[in-house]
């Protein structure tokens, strides 16, 4: 019985090493700020209400701003689609805010497809691939920014990450150990799937 003691010792300490090391990772590129230039910001969609983005939503938005204005890409896309009820997708108020801010609609391109983080990845990127770009930098929360990166990369796009690091998900210690391990189970789980895992009940 000893081999069957070793092998689930092993089992264990393999299971370990692979979540510590994605929660490692998750924390890495939450910290990583990559300004390359690019065919274009995409910023990821979060909630909104009657076309007012969320103070998530906002977080990520005034970054993609910052970043428009710095001149790494001359093209923010705002992503997201809408739910049951309501009457502006994502990313049509993220667009609409961030013209109301000072952009210009030229470099605003509006995505308003999926409702999950890898439909609307694989939305923005079918429509940036169709304009000849491949080149992005990807906007959304720190502990967000490795899942996304990876789903974009698997979409076939060239990817940089740059998280905002304001917000309310940013603000204390325990939400945002929370927030990485939530991450680690969803990264993990699309490893594994190739699915989603933003509706998924991962028990954090």
């Amino acid at each position: 019985m000893r081999w069957l003691t070793r092998a689930v010792v092993g089992i264990v300490l393999v299971g370990l090493l692979i979540v510590g090391g994605t929660a490692f990772r998750v924390w890495h590129v939450a910290r990583a700020d990559e300004r390359p230039a690019a065919d274009a910001i995409v910023v990821l969609g979060a909630a909104q209400y009657n076309g007012r983005p969320s103070e998530i939503f906002q977080a990520r938005l005034a970054h993609a701003q910052q970043l428009y204005e710095q001149g790494v890409a001359g093209v923010i896309v705002t992503t997201g689609g809408m739910a049951d009820g309501d009457t502006f997708t994502e990313a049509d108020a993220g667009a609409n805010w961030l013209r109301g801010q000072g952009v210009p609609a030229g470099a605003l391109l509006s995505v308003g497809e999926g409702n999950d983080t890898l439909r609307s990845i694989r939305a923005a990127a079918d429509v940036i691939k169709s304009r000849g770009w491949s080149d992005v930098v990807i906007v959304s929360d720190p502990w967000h920014s490795l899942r996304a990166g990876i789903m974009a990369e698997d979409s076939g796009l060239t990817v940089a990450t740059s998280p905002t690091h304001s917000g309310p998900i940013v603000q204390t210690r325990s939400t945002q150990a929370r927030y990485i391990l939530r991450e680690t189970a969803a990264l993990l789980y699309y490893r594994v799937s190739k699915n989603p895992a933003d509706h998924v009940n991962l028990g954090l």
